[in-house]
């Protein structure tokens, strides 16, 4: 595939501003080391107090999370009193290592797209920590949850703040540590618990380890991205690989492996096709780690590294539009899976998968499609964090319960809960004027862009999620909430339930996300004032230079809304009119498979699994037969031997006397037959 001369130039305008050189931090930016240093030391210290701390540790993680805040958003106003030009900073840190020509420096880079990530991952994540002293007031362990929360904030921000791809990779190994923490938090039982409850723990240690390994496959991708860059350049900084990409000093070739193996990275941060199966057994842990690491920000990661990258994969059009077909094919898959759930948790993770194959879609569109993606990536970042601290209100109100089988006509009894849940559920589907609307609906115009066959497949794709997003979100919004109560009546449910609205502390985070949902993305689009601000790392696109979409945008627009109508009609119809019933009934071959995650462990277990697991097998035979037989067989002969040799060790002088008169005989006829 060959791109057109509008999107190399569009590409070379970009790489032109994403590859500047940064400017020395002051003032606050220079302080930017602390956004990172308090959270990773209140961890530190939570953790190694241990007990001493379960008093006040909570409070303690709160109070570090709400520093890194309002110092990320003092740092935000800062630079954005800069001219747009000047809104690249950077922090030097120290010298890590040489290694021959190779000189590891590690520092901070501070710009639109490492701010952007910074607010949300600090904002997010403090209301997140004020929401978590309720929800697990009653965990004996809440001071370390507390502190692997904290881990994890220190973790994401080394990620998006790091200067170097290398800087870059020891966040992302820590925003996997602290996922794997947190996953498997509730992974012991006391001794005298039901067995139903020792199950579960069990179920969620093997759910982190699930993340852990798949998360793992993609670091492989991300390892021999920076070990490509290393052969080629001789540097894993930004400042120096993406200036290279973009002159011509790396080849096509290597750009596009170097594309593939960071969309292999991405693939598995983010839960995307083929690495998404791990991402819905991940609800094992606490909603808040949901709300935090699996909606708002750690799966978010990979959409930062394809679009921090933007260079190599403006070089590499292949590798471009394998991210695009990714994210197509991803957000199609987590939609089918969501209309298929009963675990409201596991509805959202699909529902975020899905959100996420958006932005891959439109991080695959190239220079016209950067700002969509991380535009939608913010939005979604506060309305899914939105919804899943919401769906940890009903759980607190049910019993812990995530069967929506069970609910039904909850709006009575938690009407905060359901007026802020709605609100995130029109965000998602895109209404406006709610923040998706402005978001999702910039990547759905801007994949129908392009010539040929491909902005119609891949804008039809979009569409087509769009709908079946409404209907699983509206199934899920009407399942909890409306209908009859299906709680009164469930002949399986574990107790008693008497639903009643959350505390404060769990509330208040969802009133304030209501306010994002509801309008960040319409302050943001004024003026098209966020891709403005993300035009020192995107660069300046003429969307005009690109064409018109092949559809008109007003079309494109309404028929997004017809679908959404039509997704929340059908939802109506069959969960609201119709009785639920309050067990899972057969369903069709589709459904079926939706359930069970289109099979996705199934086929990894063929593909991968058992492929390994025989070639163990083989090298442990071979390991078994051949290396320890010759092993065995050259220790038995040499036992065979001591063992002949022992019996001419008698101890009688006449034996010892015939071995010489023997030995003497033969040396004579060996000189004998030597001489004749």
């Amino acid at each position: 595939m060959t791109a057109s001369p509008l999107v190399l130039s569009a590409g070379l305008l970009a790489a032109n501003s994403v590859v500047g050189a940064a400017a020395p931090a002051t003032g606050a930016a220079a302080l930017a080391w602390l956004l990172i240093a308090v959270p990773a030391a209140s961890a530190a210290i939570l953790l190694l107090l241990g007990r001493a701390a379960d008093a006040w540790g909570h409070w303690l993680g709160v109070l570090a999370a709400a520093f890194s805040a309002c110092l990320g958003l003092v740092i935000l106003t800062q630079v954005l009193g800069l001219d747009a030009a000047d809104r690249v900073l950077g922090v030097e840190l120290w010298r890590w290592f040489g290694a021959g020509d190779l000189d590891v420096r590690l520092g901070l880079r501070l710009d639109p797209l490492s701010l952007t990530f910074v607010v949300l991952v600090t904002c997010v994540g403090f209301l997140i920590h004020v929401y978590s002293v309720a929800y697990m007031a009653h965990d004996r362990d809440r001071r370390r949850f507390f502190a692997y929360l904290n881990l994890f904030i220190a973790a994401m921000l080394i990620l998006v703040l790091g200067d170097s791809y290398i800087a870059l990779f020891i966040g992302w190994e820590g925003v996997g540590l602290a996922s794997y923490l947190l996953i498997g938090f509730w992974n012991t039982a006391d001794a005298d618990a039901p067995q139903a409850e020792r199950f579960t723990s069990r179920e969620n240690a093997v759910a982190a380890k699930k993340a852990f390994i798949m998360n793992r496959i993609g670091d492989v991708g991300l390892l021999l991205a920076m070990m490509a860059c290393i052969a080629q350049v001789g540097s894993v900084a930004f400042d120096t690989v993406l200036p290279a990409a973009q002159n011509g000093t790396i080849s096509t070739g290597w750009l596009t492996a170097i594309g593939f193996f960071l969309l292999l990275a991405a693939c598995g941060k983010s839960a995307q096709f083929p690495l998404q199966a791990w991402l819905g057994d991940a609800m094992a842990g606490p909603t808040p780690v949901s709300a935090l690491i699996h909606a708002a920000t750690m799966v978010t990661a990979g959409v930062y590294l394809i679009v921090r990258s933007g260079a190599v994969f403006e070089g590499a059009p292949d590798a471009q539009l394998a991210v695009a077909v990714v994210g197509a094919i991803t957000l199609v898959l987590g939609a089918i899976i969501g209309c298929a759930k009963d675990d409201m948790k596991k509805v959202l993770a699909a529902s975020t998968m899905s959100q996420i194959g958006y932005m891959m879609l439109g991080a695959g569109l190239g220079p016209i499609g950067y700002a969509f993606a991380i535009f939608h990536l913010l939005t979604h970042g506060f309305f899914k964090a939105q919804l899943f601290l919401g769906a940890g209100s009903v759980m607190h109100a049910m019993g812990d319960q995530v069967n929506m089988r069970r609910f039904g006509g909850l709006r009575r009894a938690m009407r905060l809960t359901w007026i802020t849940m709605g609100i995130g559920w029109l965000a998602i589907l895109g209404i406006p004027p709610f923040s998706g609307f402005w978001s999702k609906d910039r990547i759905i115009e801007a994949a129908f862009v392009g010539d040929g066959a491909r902005p119609w497949i891949l804008g039809t794709v979009a569409l087509l999620g769009a709908g079946l997003t409404a209907f699983y979100m509206s199934r899920l919004f009407f399942m909890i909430f409306h209908g009859r109560p299906r709680w009164t009546t469930a002949k399986d449910i574990e107790g008693e339930v008497h639903p009643h609205e959350s505390g404060w502390l769990m509330t208040l985070p969802l009133i304030v996300l209501s306010v994002f949902s509801l309008g960040l993305g319409g302050a943001l689009s004024v003026g098209d004032a966020f891709v403005a601000w993300l035009e020192p790392v995107t660069g300046h696109v003429d969307h005009a230079a690109h064409g018109e979409p092949v559809l008109p945008a007003t079309a494109i627009m309404l028929a997004t809304l017809a679908l959404v109508l039509i997704g929340v009609v059908v939802a109506w119809a069959m969960y609201v009119r119709r009785e639920v019933p309050t067990v899972v009934q057969r369903a069709n071959v589709l459904v079926e498979a939706a359930r069970h995650d289109m099979y996705q462990d199934t086929i990894n277990e063929a593909v991968a699994m058992r492929p390994g697991q025989g070639l163990v097998l083989a090298a442990g035979a071979s390991d078994r037969y051949v290396v320890d037989g010759a092993v065995r067989g050259l220790a038995q002969g040499t036992a065979a031997l001591g063992r002949l040799t022992a019996r001419t060790e008698s101890g009688y002088v006449r034996s010892y006397a015939g071995y010489m008169l023997g030995g003497t005989v033969l040396a004579l006829i060996a000189v004998l037959a030597g001489r004749f």
